[in-house]
């Protein structure tokens, strides 16, 4: 896979660079399909969808010029005809999965059958957004605020601390970030966390990503990051 995990999208001229080395071609010459379905479970989701799909947002990602841009909405791939979107997606330069709840973007990656279509992916470059970067790790540092979003009586939230494990380390986005519900972005609260997990993490800021191919992982950044340790003794 060809992966660019981002913390807030292209957000500068090194990331941009970055995702047309991967795609080997302009972006005014690629295709891509956007994925706004993390960001349905959180109040007012539904207008964040169509800001992030106009390209009204802080976060740049459908608005860079694409040659052509669907969206792929997973929670009704489990309704249609394989056929119906399973080419379409094999042709696709870049798929765009927004941020937003991780554990709710997992749940519907699985059931649509996305999550093990990725690693036949190879020449598609997934360009992940926060949680769109998040869910294909092995562990989900949101899930303790994600699972206030699961409606009662649904088992939606069993094993909620996992992703989809695609790569093999974690990740921490937003460092740094001021805010309401960034108040465990700090190095010193994401040391804490990744104290408890047995794989190297990356925290990266706003201004960072995660470049990485079958052979190499390389940080880019115009911001500040840090790669912290494994825990063996979490193992």
């Amino acid at each position: 896979m060809k992966l660019l995990l981002t913390s807030a999208g292209i957000r500068n001229t090194s990331i941009r660079d970055a995702l047309v080395e991967l795609l080997g071609r302009p972006i005014a010459e690629s295709t891509a399909l956007f994925v706004p379905t993390g960001i349905y479970p959180f109040p007012g989701g539904a207008g964040m969808a169509w800001k992030a799909i106009s390209g009204n947002t802080t976060s740049p990602l459908c608005d860079l010029g694409w040659k052509s841009l669907g969206v792929l909405e997973l929670t009704a791939l489990p309704t249609i005809q394989r056929d119906s979107w399973v080419p379409t997606l094999r042709e696709t330069d870049a798929l765009l999965v927004w941020g937003g709840d991780v554990l709710y973007l997992r749940h519907w990656m699985q059931a649509s059958g996305l999550a093990d279509l990725l690693p036949s992916l190879s020449e598609t470059v997934y360009v992940g957004v926060s949680a769109g970067s998040i869910v294909l790790t092995p562990y989900n540092c949101d899930a303790d605020f994600d699972l206030q979003f699961v409606p009662e009586g649904n088992d939606m939230g069993e094993d909620a601390s996992a992703g989809l494990g695609l790569v093999d380390f974690a990740l921490r986005v937003h460092l740094d970030t001021e805010g309401e519900n960034f108040e465990d972005s700090t190095l010193a609260e994401v040391e804490k966390w990744a104290a408890g997990i047995p794989a190297p993490t990356y925290a990266i800021d706003d201004e960072s990503a995660l470049k990485v191919t079958d052979e190499t992982l390389e940080v880019v950044s115009e911001g500040h990051w840090k790669l912290l340790t494994p825990n063996t003794d979490a193992a």
